[in-house]
């Protein structure tokens, strides 16, 4: 199997290089076959060039600004069997690789894998919360999962698909701008196979729209829209806020 890293970034200048570090720290001494796609989704920055210091990395243009926009144009121009899609302010786990062709490896009827983000950049107290808010959102997604079957839970920036199934079910909804985007690829992946989400696959991320926005807004803004996108199939909220760091911008 091939795995194809897929990394949406618009004015991501301050954390793509930290995104792709610990990707290729990752691949370091493996043999698995993989690739590399930083989407610069409309960047004004550095983006861009940073990512192409890498001369492993296949820069993809995406003028559409919108997560589903560059999720989509990075399954267009990747080539492997199953699909990663990290966001540019992650990092990848230490065993993190290793954990994706494990458990695909052993079970075909898996068509997709997620996991919790790490908010290493959080204080003590939001990182407490979020654990919290992680342990409801999983006893949600077994209930929706095993018992009303209308759909599961995936974790937007640390969820791999397997290539078929994505375009058997028509790949990204490029209609939903952000919230629910992930919601709304897991419950359609759901109609193809078995979508997974587990404590095993954390991926270290940063808690920079927590801070902006508030740990329960934020906390109750993504509930809100999983269950708006479960209930009636369109995502509650249609605009999202601009989180990165002041001065990224000219």
């Amino acid at each position: 199997m091939k795995l194809s890293f897929v990394i949406p970034a618009y004015n991501e200048a301050a954390t793509i290089g930290k995104c792709l570090a610990s990707i290729f720290r990752e691949l370091k001494g493996t043999t698995y076959e993989s690739e590399v796609i930083v989407v610069d989704n409309a960047s004004t920055d550095d983006t861009a060039e940073i990512a192409a210091w890498y001369p492993e990395v296949i820069v993809v243009p995406e003028t559409r600004k919108g997560i589903t926009f560059a999720r989509q144009a990075g399954l267009a121009r990747s080539s492997g069997d199953l699909i990663a899609n990290v966001d540019a302010d992650t990092m990848l786990s230490p065993g993190w690789i290793g954990t994706v062709f494990r458990e695909f490896s052993r079970d075909p009827r898996l068509v997709c894998l997620s996991g919790p983000f790490i908010y290493y950049d959080a204080s003590r107290s939001v990182r407490f919360w979020t654990r919290l808010f992680y342990a409801a959102g999983f006893l949600t997604y077994l209930v929706n999962r095993f018992v009303l079957r209308a759909g599961s839970m995936v974790q937007g920036g640390n969820f791999i698909c397997r290539r078929w199934a994505l375009e058997r079910v028509g790949g990204f909804d490029t209609t939903i701008a952000f919230y629910g985007e992930d919601t709304d690829i897991a419950q359609r992946l759901c109609r193809v196979g078995r979508v997974k989400f587990t404590f095993r696959l954390p991926i270290y991320a940063s808690g920079r729209r927590l801070a902006a926005e508030g740990l329960i807004t934020t906390g109750v803004r993504y509930a809100l829209n999983y269950l708006w996108v479960i209930l009636f199939g369109r995502p509650l909220t249609q605009t999202s806020t601009d989180i990165r760091p002041s001065g990224v911008e000219p």
